[in-house]
């Protein structure tokens, strides 16, 4: 697999179009932090890790969450910077989604987070995805 990254992320929007009440992704330190800023900007209902067991690897369950009526929380996920083309951008031009209403994940020298936190903090990083 080239894009961990675009992996976990197509994974969950899969699982939200077709209504999952959760998703495994496999682990690594990198997708923890991508569930938590999803967990922490109220996108998800909750991640945790899953131990391995015999002849299974590390997963991440991504527990999602759904509006009263059942409308998606999650109506839009973009992957931004590739492998094929990263995209980065200065602690000046850190992109709003939707006006401010989405979310924009930049990893940072200062790790991963928002892209409200990230100009807050006056730092830029490369653009992983967009969240609405």
């Amino acid at each position: 697999m080239t894009d961990p990254i675009a992996d976990m992320l197509t994974r969950i929007r899969n699982a939200v179009r077709s209504r999952h009440p959760r998703v495994d992704i496999p682990a690594s330190r990198f997708k923890r932090e991508i569930a938590r800023i999803l967990e922490q900007e109220g996108y998800i209902a909750g991640y945790k890790q899953v131990p391995p067991s015999e002849g299974t690897p590390e997963v991440i369950r991504v527990i999602l969450k759904y509006g009263p009526r059942g409308e998606n929380v999650i109506s839009g996920l973009e992957r931004v910077s590739r492998p094929g083309r990263r995209a980065y951008v200065g602690r000046d031009d850190v992109p709003k989604v939707l006006g401010g209403l989405g979310t924009t994940i930049l990893t940072t020298s200062q790790g991963v987070m928002t892209g409200r936190e990230a100009a807050k903090a006056g730092v830029g990083g490369e653009v992983l995805c967009n969240v609405w």
